[in-house]
């Protein structure tokens, strides 16, 4: 697959399409899924990026925050396991079942999602509202190094605003983690 515009992707306020991936319980994720969704949050993350684990442990806490109330989440990796070994598909479902992963876990197979949603980093995330229109990018909240220093969850504020029918501010933050790997065309 060749792409150039890696980084020009959605921007707050644009419909996300759906996509059709393969998850690490074998199962097929798309955002038609969830029929009873009000929203999603979409997390471009990997096995092996330092930030990626770093919050992995909140990206659990949020699924089992929000999933009940409408807002499931849904975890895709895009790295190129050519490029990122540690990020394979059978090495994606060894450690969604290491960390018991309550969300599905998809791989990006053959790249073509990030570029259109325009992630860039791991993790890198989008919450969308229920007819998916973006109404967040960015980072999962102000502390990616210390979860006990966060003092603004962008997610939780995001859906909040979502669920009370107004904008998130921020809508967008800069996402703090590691580059996505990919095959330049």
């Amino acid at each position: 697959m060749s792409f150039t515009a890696v980084g020009d992707g959605y921007k707050v306020g644009d419909i996300a399409t759906d996509f059709d991936l393969v998850a690490t319980n074998g199962d097929n994720i798309s955002l038609s899924n969830y029929t009873d969704a009000d929203g999603y949050i979409v997390i471009f993350t990997c096995n092996s990026c330092p930030y990626s684990v770093l919050y992995e442990d909140r990206i659990i806490e949020l699924h089992n925050k929000w999933a009940d109330k409408g807002f499931p989440v849904i975890a895709i990796n895009p790295n190129d396991p050519e490029m990122k070994p540690a990020d394979s598909f059978e090495k994606m479902k060894v450690r969604a079942s290491e960390k018991s992963f309550p969300f599905p876990y998809a791989f990006d197979d053959g790249q073509e999602v990030f570029p259109v949603y325009g992630a860039t980093r791991t993790p890198h995330v989008y919450v969308l509202n229920k007819s998916k229109e973006v109404k967040y990018i960015g980072a999962i909240d102000d502390s990616a190094r210390d979860a006990g220093a966060v003092q603004m969850n962008y997610i939780d504020n995001a859906v909040n605003a979502i669920k009370s029918g107004t904008s998130p501010d921020p809508s967008f933050t800069k996402a703090i983690g590691c580059s996505i790997k990919y095959r330049k065309a």
